[in-house]
């Protein structure tokens, strides 16, 4: 089965379009699928423990649901290290399934296969 890859760079300043990131990474994890979110600019803080909550709109699952959801399915989180020394961000604070890293760190992963790719 492929990979799919998430690359997210909204944060908390769009739940909606978190939201949507993350309904794709849950779906491609838990079909299976080896899933990554690349996360760059704003979208890195979800990686901080606590940080990503509430609900984005009515009838939208809540966020640490969805987060909890990818973790459990295997999906990682590959977070820009440019951005995470930018925002001033300590990465001993993430979520367990998240790492510091870069492109070079996701072309690593994707690999020769190639990935499904999803932008938000």
């Amino acid at each position: 089965m492929s990979k799919a890859a998430i690359s997210l760079t909204t944060g908390l300043e769009d739940p909606e379009r978190v939201t949507v990131a993350f309904l794709v990474a849950v779906g491609a994890a838990e079909s299976g699928r080896e899933t990554t979110m690349f996360l760059t600019k704003e979208a890195v803080r979800l990686a901080v423990d606590g940080v990503a909550r509430g609900v984005a709109c009515d009838g939208c699952p809540p966020l640490p649901t969805l987060l909890s959801r990818y973790a459990a399915a295997g999906g990682t989180m590959i977070v820009c290290g440019i951005c995470v020394d930018a925002k001033g961000l300590d990465p001993s604070t993430f979520l367990d399934n998240a790492r510091q890293g870069g492109s070079v760190q996701l072309w690593e992963w994707i690999g020769d296969e190639g990935a499904t790719t999803f932008s938000y």
